[in-house]
């Protein structure tokens, strides 16, 4: 199908003439003169290649092919005008759609919140979450996959690249042991303790940051951990921990996942933290990215 060559103007011209059924009151509410406005139909009129409207004697009235055409004006016109204000609602940073990758973790933390808190702010914009372990979420950041990451041990800085990453939060560890251990009837575990015991963790793979935090933790008192299996999301190191496999060092809210048979206690030394921040591409021109920038910088 041919594109019409049908400037905005004469169809504007156009519609407000129909309505008006005027030549005076449409160049009046249009803001110009009558000759212009004349002169605007006359060339659309030439386009369709028939009169849109009947002239006569103190009265204009739509012609046949007026009518047919008018229905189609209205629609172009109110098309454009939706198309400008969502163009401009989502230069603005107003809507648009945002993808955002986390750590199945943070949905205990601050994922939540900072969700609740955008949509309130901004409930035009169109959320896409994403579940992905850290590793995947800078692979995902990197190739233009998400516009946001939420993870937990971001990269050094000789490490990031084009990547910006901010603090949200950073949080103690606890040791997760099985609710008959030993150990499990202290408030708080001595790390060293653990010395003898088989690790469950995370791969590293997934998560290089926080495992080599964990294992930073263990080394602090002299040891490495003695990793027997491996498990990609915490709910299964938990469920693995309480099935008698081993012990394991977490982020202190993995306590907020309740497993029968797991018990969680405080570690010492406790100084040694792990951190969870937000991740984007500093050269993305998408304005929603900066709008969850200042929403996390609110929290």
């Amino acid at each position: 199908m041919d594109r019409p060559e049908l400037p905005l103007p004469q169809l504007h011209a156009f519609t407000v003439l129909a309505e008006e059924l005027h030549f005076g009151r449409a160049a009046a509410r249009l803001g110009v003169a009558q000759p212009p406005l004349s002169q605007q139909i006359a060339r659309l009129e030439a386009k369709v290649g028939h009169p849109l409207f009947v002239r006569g004697p103190g009265r204009v009235a739509l012609s046949p092919a007026g009518r047919e055409l008018l229905p189609s004006a209205r629609r172009a016109l109110a098309g454009l005008a939706e198309g400008l204000a969502a163009a401009r609602a989502v230069g603005s940073g107003r809507a648009g759609r945002l993808r955002i990758g986390f750590s199945a973790s943070l949905a205990l933390t601050v994922l939540p919140g900072l969700l609740r808190t955008f949509r309130e702010r901004f409930p035009a914009v169109e959320l896409e979450i994403r579940e992905m372990t850290t590793a995947p979420q800078l692979a995902a950041l990197r190739e233009d996959a998400v516009d946001i990451g939420l993870l937990r041990e971001p990269p050094s800085a000789g490490e990031a690249g084009a990547l910006g990453f901010r603090t949200v939060l950073t949080e103690p560890f606890v040791a997760v042991l099985p609710s008959d251990h030993p150990l499990a009837a202290q408030r708080v575990v001595e790390v060293g303790a653990l010395v003898e015991e088989p690790f469950v963790l995370l791969p590293r793979a997934v998560g290089p940051g926080l495992y080599d935090r964990i294992t930073e933790v263990c080394g602090s008192v002299g040891f490495a951990p003695r990793v027997v299996q491996h498990a990609v999301e915490w709910q299964t190191v938990c469920a693995l921990v309480g099935a008698g496999l081993g012990v394991s060092l977490a982020p202190a809210s993995i306590r907020r996942i309740r497993l029968r048979g797991v018990a969680f206690r405080a570690v010492e030394p406790g100084t040694v933290r792990t951190r969870v921040a937000v991740a984007w591409r500093r050269d993305d021109p998408n304005p929603l990215v900066a709008r969850l920038l200042e929403v996390v910088g609110a929290e």
